[in-house]
């Protein structure tokens, strides 16, 4: 169980939350390093230091054999096969998968978050892709929707209309938690300028505007939630768990 304690915020039509998705090393500098990713850290402390009322963080937390890395399949990187949900016994729902190199396996120096992050003030952790059969990239489930992490629990007990996303990589888990966001009902905003990608295409950013995701830069960003907040008046909101989806 997640326990949030009672908020005091200016207006009760406006109570963001921060989710930084997945500043992890292997993303920033290492096996899977994202395009100039080491260069939007001080934007994302910053963002960290605003006055949000939850601050989320999500690691890729995989096990050594899981669906996504090309060498549990023996084929090379950056090629697809079609992978299926482990209870999909008649294999009627195939997804593309993407088999990328090793990356980001639970508690190891790669899964760790990047050099200078401000890790210590996250309030939750989350931890996904952590079943071996089952690819996740969103911070709110799997990619067949079956699994949910406890980020919707989170934010709903919050109270939060408005979630921000920054990290990397923008057209992958940053883009496929937004639109989760997005069906989860909420407000959703993507950080530009706090957000790196693996294309450098704009088709990740006009499927998340089509989606009804909206997008803004960090100087907005303060504006808005310095201006609307009174204080965040808890220091801790989920750091008493490290929270997984079993995906």
């Amino acid at each position: 169980m997640v326990d949030i304690p009672a908020i005091s915020v200016e207006t009760s039509d406006y109570v963001p939350a921060l989710v930084v998705v997945d500043m992890q090393n292997d993303f920033v500098s290492g096996s899977l390093a994202v395009p100039d990713a080491t260069s939007i850290l001080p934007i994302v402390n910053a963002l960290i230091d605003l006055p949000f009322v939850v601050r989320v963080a999500t690691q890729d937390f995989h096990p050594n054999n899981h669906v996504s890395f090309a060498k549990t399949h023996e084929r090379p990187e950056y090629t697809t096969i079609d992978i299926y949900h482990p209870e999909d016994k008649d294999k009627a729902l195939g997804m593309e998968q993407t088999l990328w190199p090793i990356h980001c396996v639970a508690n190891t120096e790669g899964a760790s978050f990047a050099p200078g992050l401000e890790h210590s003030k996250f309030d939750a952790v989350i931890h996904k892709g952590t079943h071996p059969s089952i690819e996740s990239y969103s911070a709110f489930r799997d990619i067949w929707g079956r699994g949910e992490t406890e980020l919707p629990k989170a934010l709903k007990q919050a109270g939060i209309t408005d979630v921000y996303f920054c990290g990397v990589a923008g057209d992958y888990c940053v883009k496929y938690s937004a639109k989760d966001s997005v069906d989860y009902g909420y407000n959703t905003w993507v950080v530009k300028d706090a957000v790196k990608s693996i294309s450098s295409s704009s088709l990740a950013w006009d499927e998340m505007e089509k989606k009804g995701v909206k997008f803004t830069s960090f100087v907005e960003v303060k504006g808005r939630v310095a201006g609307k907040l009174i204080t965040r008046s808890f220091q801790c909101v989920l750091r008493v768990s490290w929270i997984g989806n079993g995906s």
